[in-house]
């Protein structure tokens, strides 16, 4: 396939899939194809894994079979890193992710990451220590960062760190938002060591309700996150005109879940606490003032 081509698939798909929310936009125009090529090669494997089909639309996998797609997605990674064949299906992916790495020197583990990740998402419901859930957003939230940073031409490690940090806080804030969403599709995120610390049990998760316990687990949670946000303040200032402006709305974005998490007294299984189209602008406009 060409490499405008499948650039052109790339960018289609960060502008037609239901979660992307602006993919590829806040990003100099030179940018974007590459930023489209992530994105592509994020979003189809976290489909197999979590949504189960291959193509929006196809017939859900078992876990089984999402297992196997991971790994030959996996081995289509490895075989167009080293210039050989991949599935047709893929092959505008790979293409692209290909071209991308080879203009950027983005390294191939950066991606390896996220497939892992990925893969334990079929797998693992639980975590039994926050050091395993930190491990995981190691793995799936902040390569992402990373190749942000790296496809901007920074990598050095003191903006490396302060990305992780969003980007593990950010991901944090998504499952203490998602408690009652997470818990439908058989998963808790919360770390099960929090669970005896504060007497929470499987049984707090399925009712309409959080109960007390659970949401003074839950309020632990968030204060431990702002934490994080904290540690990676400093990077907006540090980035130019437009990262900086996408990075502090990422940075008020996430927080401001938490504050949502808060105002609804840690009790994410009565309603979802989400920010509405008045939150967003607020938010940007915050961010356009505060760079």
């Amino acid at each position: 396939m060409q490499t405008a081509e499948a650039y052109a698939r790339c960018l289609a798909l960060t502008r037609a899939h239901y979660e992307n929310f602006p993919v590829a936009r806040l990003v100099p125009r030179r940018l974007q194809p590459a930023v489209a090529a992530v994105y592509a090669f994020a979003r189809t494997a976290d489909d197999i894994a979590d949504e189960g089909y291959d193509q929006p639309g196809g017939p859900i996998l078992s876990i089984e079979d999402r297992l196997v797609r991971l790994r030959d997605f996996n081995n289509a990674l490895l075989a167009s890193a080293h210039h050989e064949p991949v599935p047709p299906e893929w092959d505008w992916i790979f293409t692209a992710v290909a071209d991308t790495r080879a203009q950027y020197e983005l390294p191939l583990s950066l991606f390896q990451d996220l497939l892992s990740a990925f893969t334990q998402d079929v797998t693992v419901k639980r975590y039994a220590t926050f050091a395993d859930l930190l491990d995981y957003c190691r793995r799936s939230a902040n390569p992402v960062g990373r190749l942000v940073l790296l496809l901007h031409g920074f990598n050095d490690e003191k903006r490396f760190t302060e990305s992780d940090a969003i980007c593990t806080a950010l991901q944090l804030a998504n499952f203490w938002q998602d408690v009652a969403v997470d818990w439908k599709k058989g998963r808790v995120y919360i770390p099960m060591e929090d669970w005896a610390n504060h007497g929470v049990t499987e049984t707090d998760f399925s009712t309409a309700m959080a109960s007390p316990k659970l949401r003074e687990c839950l309020r632990f949670q968030v204060e431990r996150t702002r934490g994080l946000f904290n540690q990676g303040r400093p990077l907006p200032a540090s980035l130019p005109f437009p990262l900086s402006l996408e990075i502090r709305l990422t940075w008020l974005g996430g927080s401001a879940i938490l504050d949502r998490v808060a105002a609804q007294a840690y009790d994410t299984l009565r309603a979802r606490p989400a920010l509405g189209n008045f939150d967003k602008v607020r938010l940007l406009l915050r961010a356009l003032f505060s760079i």
